[in-house]
């Protein structure tokens, strides 16, 4: 054979190799890669109907109300049964009066609401001035009822704070820091009883507004 003849015999052949390799890779199996795994939830919107619910403290509940008690009011002044009453919650200023007994007759009670809510542990002071330093009663609608803070002190009150109590001018307030002057001073409310000037009716209507 003529080297032309091999020539193009080795390039046939070539070629025919080059095409039988490309043939076979091609057409090899491939190994296919598993998919990974979803985190369960993780595509979920959290609270929906797909998705897993919503985890956490549940809300807190508002605190229970407390129940109304009743009240305990302190009924003073022109009364007939002055002290301390107990009311349903609700009661108003005119329960109070009709607890006490009622109001005595002549007194004025015009500064009196006697349609005003009460409230708890307040003191409802009638037909009397406001002891020194007393304030007006704290709650809606306390205009015109007058509040004690504390009742006078037999023992320690001036003349001046004597005369702030009802039916206490000048010459009772004299007579008596003359009789705690010479008693050796009060030991107890009874003993103002004792006072010249201080009758039954005088002293029922001081008894709740002062102290020893």
């Amino acid at each position: 054979m003529e080297w032309r003849s091999v020539a193009a015999l080795v390039v046939v052949v070539a070629v025919a190799v080059v095409w039988a390799a490309q043939h076979f890779w091609t057409g090899r199996p491939e190994a296919v890669r598993a998919p990974e795994t979803v985190a369960q939830g993780a595509s979920r919107t959290p609270g929906t109907a797909d998705g897993p619910p919503v985890t956490g403290p549940a809300p807190a509940s508002p605190p229970p109300s407390p129940s109304a008690g009743p009240l305990v009011v302190d009924v003073s002044g022109k009364v007939a049964r002055p002290g301390v009453h107990r009311l349903p919650a609700g009661s108003r200023v005119e329960d109070a009066l009709e607890a006490a007994g009622g109001v005595r007759p002549g007194t004025d009670t015009s500064g009196l609401n006697r349609a005003r809510l009460l409230t708890d542990g307040e003191q409802v002071a009638v037909g009397v001035d406001p002891a020194p330093g007393a304030g007006p009663v704290a709650g809606p609608g306390a205009a015109g009822v007058a509040g004690v803070a504390g009742p006078v002190s037999l023992g320690t009150a001036t003349a001046e704070q004597l005369e702030t109590l009802p039916g206490v001018g000048p010459v009772l307030a004299a007579a008596i820091i003359a009789h705690r002057t010479e008693s050796g001073g009060f030991q107890s409310v009874d003993q103002l009883r004792d006072v010249r000037g201080i009758g039954d009716r005088r002293f029922e209507d001081l008894r709740e507004l002062v102290r020893p």
